[in-house]
């Protein structure tokens, strides 16, 4: 199996499992936001009943970031529900704010979801991480699956735990050679000019522009997995932005496995 396909057969509790299967998945973190929060919780109240109980309010991570830098009270109230829902079901990740004039004055506040999920150590090799941001495939740095999901899909996992996933075929992208300086994590997924690309060659033997040579539905649900000597070598930032440019080929998910980096 490949790494994605062993990390979805530990969440099915299944032996094996396949491209195009359909499993049962057990989620270890869901993320949500002031976007798709109070849609999520929406969904589960009417699903699971008024007075429903999240199945686990520490496996639950809930960051503000996108409404808080606008003074428009509808899109504030936005990040009020999400206070009053964090406070009736005990949600113990809530990265609160409060002083919108003052962000160092809100000691919870963690800034945007893809970082403030790896900086407060929610992103753990093995393990499956769902949000509901299309960029939460940024996570897969950590040699996890971590994927986008919609806020119908966030209820159900809100009320259960699970969720119905079809396990996505790999494409494994082998990187090798030592990246010059003036070149960048971001460069390697999108597009290198053909200059700089023609001068690597002398050291580099594989394609430096992913998305570029792909196209932006290349890896249409499909996992892609980013390993070779230079992607060993890059931080966690780097690695993070890798994994977070996937959905920009369509992909399903971005890993990279753990290593002494990690």
């Amino acid at each position: 199996m490949t790494m994605t396909e062993k990390i979805l057969a530990r969440a099915s509790d299944k032996p094996e499992v396949t491209p195009g299967d359909n499993v049962w998945v057990n989620v270890d973190v869901l993320m949500t936001h002031d976007i798709g929060g109070p849609a999520s919780f929406g969904v589960f109240k009417e699903q699971f009943g008024q007075k429903a109980k999240v199945w686990n309010p520490e496996k639950i991570v809930i960051i503000p970031d996108h409404y808080i830098f606008t003074a428009d009270e509808r899109a504030n109230r936005n990040v009020d529900v999400l206070r009053d829902y964090c406070s009736e079901q005990n949600i113990k990740y809530f990265y609160d704010i409060k002083n919108r004039g003052n962000f160092g004055a809100n000691p919870d506040y963690k800034g945007v979801c893809h970082v403030a999920l790896a900086q407060e150590g929610h992103c753990r090799p093995g393990e499956v991480l769902l949000g509901t941001d299309s960029h939460t495939c940024t996570a897969g740095a950590f040699g996890q699956f971590a994927t986008g999901i919609g806020t119908t899909g966030a209820g159900f996992v809100l009320g259960t735990g699970k969720l119905l996933l079809k396990v996505p075929p790999t494409l494994r992208f082998v990187m090798d050679g030592e990246m010059p300086s003036y070149l960048l994590a971001k460069d390697l997924i999108l597009q290198i000019s053909t200059v700089i690309y023609t001068l690597w060659l002398i050291s580099v033997s594989w394609m430096s522009h992913i998305i570029g040579e792909i196209s932006v539905a290349g890896a249409t649900y499909k996992t892609m997995e980013f390993v070779g000597t230079t992607v060993e070598c890059l931080s966690m930032e780097e690695r993070m932005t890798l994994c977070n440019m996937v959905v920009e080929a369509d992909g399903k998910n971005g890993v990279i496995p753990a290593d002494k980096t990690t």
